[in-house]
């Protein structure tokens, strides 16, 4: 048995408050799972565990704040659970009572009588040969169990509710909660998951199909999947009472999406999704992410003695690059400038990897990945630095949809532990504000921080040649006790020539 205990969801990290939790005593969990819904200074994240087992006592209530480290739970592991996924859980049944899938025989009377018999004497061969009928007696009124049941029952064969059962068994407690809260009945899906399993996208399809699809305009849906407000709740104001982004902008001031119930099936009300709220009050959370931001990058301030360098990037290559490329692509497939400047970020700390690691009890600790935290500011006020791990092995393609990915979630209040932790170099992007160039303040540990600001046209000699090019800022911020200015010298200029490759990213 071992210890689920309160996560360090970020290095400024010392308690939590655990919000909500996804799992009961008894549950079957595997390793990954989200079982827990904690809030910090900056944002509610759902944890994950990294144990597979049975979930045992909770130790923690929700709404308590407890240190870093503290036991929340206990997860009885494989052996001590007792056998396989579901065998600790409530036996499903069919309508007149019986569990569904329970193939296993009743013991006979000869069976019980053999084992209260002496261990000697039951090992003799002779009597196990003369006891060999009994199974067959056994298995034949086994074989004659089924004509016995109800005509008109409902699970007239076995086969099919076992393969129900087994799907929602199977299912984790992040879709068996968002199922609860969206009022869909797992009994009724269909898993389209490995082995037959219910995912969470079977849950959304689920429940949109539940709901009539509200009348809105593109921007404003993406815009209220990001502030995490339902349209049904919105008054829109456009032709045909369409929903505009307006519209969402004057909900989100005056609560209307968390403050009005969703319909449920048939009619009936079921509860929002926990995952509004966390924005459920903004004010406290915009003021308790302040003071961490200003805790921490005070500590950074005081502590790190920073340098900083820039460098101009002409982007002539990569942006001819990115037009071939994206000429042939729906607009939901294209990739944008930030995919290669994360992707050459990377790849530059491969060349110069002392930018990339920790600076830890007085002594500098290299990082074995390159795992880049990605500044994100938040609809509300403040930012999270969600990380894309192992950034540099990721193709520019599959860096743009991880990116587009976190984003969202960052915004929504969906990220997970494993996502907020880990970062070895931080990037920040402010070109979509208009801004030439950002310097940024280091995240400790980590020893450096990159900026890129606003692709713009400026005057470019090329060859003797004056021209108009788009160009660049590229900036470091990097720790003087780790590097000195010329090792972030020979990071900005690997930047430079990988992002003339474009190609090559």
């Amino acid at each position: 048995m071992t210890a689920f205990t309160m996560p360090s969801l970020g290095a400024d990290m010392e308690e939590g408050l655990l919000q909500e939790w996804l799992v009961s005593p008894g549950d079957r969990v595997h390793k990954g799972d989200v079982v827990a819904v904690v809030e910090t200074d900056k944002a509610a994240i759902e944890v994950e565990c990294f144990e597979s087992g049975t979930v045992g006592r909770l130790l923690v209530a929700p709404g308590a704040r407890v240190p870093v480290g503290t036991p929340l739970a206990m997860i009885e592991g494989e052996a001590a659970s007792g056998g396989p996924a579901g065998a600790r859980g409530k036996p499903v049944t069919t309508e007149a009572g019986e569990p569904v899938g329970e193939t296993r025989p009743r013991p006979t009377a000869a069976r019980a009588k053999a084992d209260r018999e002496p261990s000697g004497r039951r090992a003799r061969p002779q009597p196990r040969r003369k006891a060999a009928p009994e199974p067959e007696r056994s298995r034949r009124p086994a074989q004659a169990e089924p004509p016995k049941q109800p005509a008109r029952q409902r699970v007239q064969g076995l086969p099919e509710p076992s393969a129900a059962a087994t799907s929602v068994i199977g299912t984790g407690p992040l879709v068996r909660h968002l199922a609860e809260h969206r009022g869909v009945d797992l009994r009724t899906l269909h898993g389209t998951g490995s082995g037959g399993r219910i995912t969470r996208a079977d849950v959304d399809r689920a429940a949109s199909a539940l709901t009539p699809r509200v009348r809105a305009t593109p921007y404003a849906r993406h815009l209220a999947r990001d502030l995490g407000i339902d349209l049904a709740a919105v008054r829109g104001t456009g032709d045909g009472g369409a929903v505009r982004a307006a519209d969402v902008h004057t909900a989100m001031r005056a609560g209307a999406g968390a403050e009005r119930p969703d319909q449920g099936p048939r009619g009936g009300v079921r509860r929002a999704p926990t995952a509004v709220a966390a924005d459920s009050r903004p004010e406290d959370r915009t003021d308790a992410m302040r003071r961490a931001v200003a805790d921490l990058m005070s500590r950074s301030k005081r502590e790190i003695p920073h340098y900083y360098l820039s460098t101009t990037v002409d982007l002539t290559a990569a942006e001819d690059w990115l037009r071939r490329i994206n000429r042939g692509r729906p607009p939901a497939d294209r990739l944008v400038p930030a995919a290669l400047f994360l992707k050459a970020a990377a790849l530059a700390a491969r060349e110069v990897p002392t930018l990339n690691g920790y600076w830890r009890n007085d002594g500098y600790a290299p990082a074995s990945e390159i795992n880049l935290g990605v500044a994100v500011s938040l609809r509300q006020g403040g930012l999270l630095a969600p990380v894309i791990h192992r950034a540099d092995t990721l193709p520019s393609d599959a860096l743009m949809a991880r990116l587009k990915d976190l984003v969202q979630r960052a915004r929504r209040g969906r990220l997970r532990g494993s996502e907020t932790t880990g970062a070895t170099l931080t990037v920040t992007n402010l070109g979509d504000q208009g801004v030439d160039a950002v310097f940024g303040v280091i995240h400790p540990p980590q020893v450096a921080l990159v900026g890129f600001g606003a692709v713009v046209e400026r005057p470019w000699a090329v060859h003797g040649m004056l021209g108009v090019r788009p160009v660049l800022t590229a900036t470091l911020a990097a720790d003087h006790r780790a590097t000195d200015g010329a090792v972030g010298a020979r990071y900005l200029t690997a930047v430079d020539h990988l992002l003339q490759r474009p190609e090559e990213l």
